[in-house]
């Protein structure tokens, strides 16, 4: 029996430095590291017992992931929408959207101008296939429909 629990300690031990190596790096969500480690070949049980006690000693936290994910994808120019899809995807459902982002973006329509810009210059003039190419640009970033015309409007973007 104590050979058992030996081993189960092995694998606890190979388990929790896997998970360390990984968030000493950069933040993880749970979802991330339980994938990650399910592809080594470990117990998904034994997994999800490392990555609970990690959450509770602070090692590991899903609000700070997403928090440091939002920072991350605002600065590469991507909207609301996009970073939303994309937390959800990787397992953070518990955490408050809405005040991550509120909190790390300072101004959706100043991220939002300051892609376009970058993207396209100030033409004012467009046709409706250059109008409509740029905005699924805006929409494939995260950003809404409102957005986007809000956007037009303001730059006095003309059909």
């Amino acid at each position: 029996m104590s050979e058992n629990k030996y081993a189960m300690n092995c694998v606890s031990k190979e388990i929790k430095e896997s998970c360390l190596r990984l968030l000493a790096r950069r933040e993880h969500s749970q979802k991330e590291l339980l994938n990650k480690l399910l592809v080594k070949g470990l117990a998904k049980d034994d997994i999800l017992a490392v990555i609970d006690e990690l959450a509770q000693q602070g090692w590991q936290s899903d609000s700070r992931y997403a928090e440091s994910y939002t920072r991350h994808r605002i600065q590469k120019g991507y909207g609301p929408i996009f970073i939303a899809y994309e937390l959800r995807k990787n397992g953070i459902d518990a955490v408050n959207f809405e005040d991550i982002m509120q909190k790390m973006a300072d101004s959706w329509m100043e991220l939002l101008e300051q892609v376009y810009i970058k993207k396209y210059g100030h033409d004012l003039l467009l046709d409706r296939n250059e109008w409509a190419k740029r905005s699924r640009f805006l929409m494939q970033r995260g950003f809404s429909g409102t957005m986007i015309s809000a956007l037009f409007d303001h730059l006095n973007i003309k059909l």
